[in-house]
């Protein structure tokens, strides 16, 4: 008789598996910043070793750049100018979300409604916000009022029309198998159509966030005294480059904080989604 002798089975162990999937993470991770590790890395060395030295007075390497951001922070510039700006553009964003979401869902669940104001929203969609700040600031002063109008103006409109495409894409099954089981007009667009919706709204709401940031520092150029825009527009008028370039990392890296916090916000509340399988 022949014996037959069979392969040892290999289990995997746990750390095993732990360390394939840190490896996994860090190689993803790694691919995913490369670009961006490049791109400072060519901001770091081509000032010093390729461009002439007349260019590089305007375009100093990243680490002129950031110690002049951590001197910002130490002597307390960085803290004064950036709270002033989350101040005013919060203040637009979170008006803007509130009347925004509330105004879109009203128009999409009524369609006459919506018929009648497409066509002075498409008009007002591509009117730029910046094209109007002369006009808000004619008419409100270059104080604080006229800024946070203009905020208020820039966000809600990416809010306004997401909400209202979130409700017109909802799926017409759901509605209809929500309506045979007899749910009633308030439960039906509790329960179904503001769930479906979501995802879409946060979606104007991020980008709505994004704008808040931008349109700000460029208002915060005309007629402020203290925050990001009038940051970068002082140092530049004062040539103090390194500092410019500060406010601009600065800038660069608060658009990302803000919408990395609503990307997790979106998360938590879209928690009831079905996670699709790769």
């Amino acid at each position: 008789m022949t014996a037959t002798l069979e392969a040892p089975t290999v289990h995997t162990g746990p750390k095993t598996v732990e360390k394939a999937r840190k490896k996994s993470r860090l190689g993803k991770a790694f691919r995913s910043s490369a670009a961006i590790l490049l791109f400072l890395a060519i901001w770091e060395l081509a000032p010093q070793f390729v461009l002439d030295e007349g260019t590089r007075t305007f375009l100093p390497p990243l680490s002129e750049d950031l110690v002049a951001l951590w001197e910002l922070i130490l002597n307390g510039q960085l803290a004064d100018h950036l709270l002033a700006s989350l101040g005013r553009s919060a203040a637009g964003f979170v008006i803007a979300v509130g009347v925004s979401v509330p105004l879109g869902l009203l128009i999409a669940w009524y369609r006459p409604l919506a018929e009648f104001l497409n066509p002075l929203l498409e008009l007002a969609r591509n009117t730029a916000a910046l094209a109007l700040l002369p006009v808000f600031t004619l008419l409100l002063g270059i104080g604080e009022v006229s800024k946070i109008a203009l905020i208020v103006y820039a966000c809600v409109w990416p809010v306004l029309l997401n909400t209202i495409a979130g409700v017109n894409t909802v799926d017409p099954l759901l509605v209809k198998a929500a309506r045979s089981l007899g749910l009633s007009s308030p439960n039906l667009f509790r329960k179904v159509i503001l769930p479906s919706a979501v995802p879409t709204i946060f979606t104007g709401i991020r980008m709505a966030a994004a704008y808040s940031i931008l349109i700000l520092i460029a208002a915060e150029m005309v007629g402020a005294k203290a925050g990001l825009g009038y940051l970068i527009n002082n140092s530049q008028v004062n040539f103090q480059i390194q500092q410019m370039y500060a406010a601009i990392i600065t800038v660069s890296v608060l658009g990302l904080a803000i919408n990395a916090g609503f990307v997790a916000l979106e998360r938590r509340f879209s928690t009831w989604r079905v996670k699709e399988k790769a």
